[in-house]
């Protein structure tokens, strides 16, 4: 008999400890969901046109070596805008190789006018023009960890499981630029501010709850930018 109730106080505690950490969790859900900004600014209510075999091509600001926009966000959106499959476009690292050495670092074009300078080397002009690359997107900003807190800790034993809590905000801000390679013009611009919270409960195995701030950021400034162009 006196084990009997033992058992029962102790699922009584199992339930309890359960509901509150499904409590938890719900409530981390709901929180872990990302708000985000996107603003766009085109210079005109017409949509820009690809021509036959004319591409895009999507690349990733870098301000010498200290500085460079994620290769891995600029392979997202190229991957959503090519996904649409309405739309030709060049992958930021072949167009490098295409072009190496004028888009490292030190030398790429960080303006229009640059932009046009360098398309004043024959050579380059017309490489350009035999890859029918036609509009440039550039791509400036970053996703950065803005707070963290808590602390989780673990067992060194396969059965030891962890305890604790951590939580993290990050911040996704990204500015992409639309150029004219033919005309040389600006075409508009796309602006995305994504912010989300993420958690790791330790609870024996660590249960993450995990905002993607940088997909959403991503898939936003995606469908602006394919809703830029004229599909067919």
């Amino acid at each position: 008999m006196k084990l009997t109730n033992e058992v029962n106080n102790l699922l009584k505690i199992v339930f309890k400890l359960s509901f509150f950490l499904i409590t938890i969790i719900f409530f981390l859900i709901s929180g872990c969901s990302t708000s985000t900004v996107i603003d766009e600014q085109k210079s005109s209510r017409v949509k820009l046109n690809l021509e036959f075999k004319e591409k895009i091509v999507v690349m990733g600001r870098r301000h010498g070596n200290s500085y460079e926009t994620e290769p891995n966000f600029i392979n997202c959106i190229s991957s959503n805008i090519a996904g649409t499959g309405k739309l030709s476009v060049m992958k930021e690292q072949q167009f490098l190789d295409e072009f190496y050495p004028w888009f490292e670092p030190r030398l790429a074009p960080l303006s229009l006018e640059s932009m046009k300078k360098t398309l004043n080397e024959p050579a380059i002009n017309r490489q350009v023009q035999n890859l029918g690359i036609r509009y440039m997107v550039w791509v400036d900003g970053s996703t950065e960890t803005t707070k963290e807190s808590g602390s989780i800790t673990c067992g060194m034993s396969p059965s030891g499981g962890c305890f604790g809590f951590k939580s993290w905000d990050k911040t996704s801000s990204y500015e992409a630029t639309v150029w004219d390679l033919k005309n040389l013009t600006e075409k508009g611009k796309v602006k995305v501010d994504s912010k989300g919270s993420s958690y790791l409960i330790g609870v024996g195995p660590p249960i993450p709850l995990i905002s993607r701030v940088q997909g959403v950021a991503c898939e936003g400034i995606s469908d602006k930018l394919s809703g830029f162009f004229l599909t067919k």
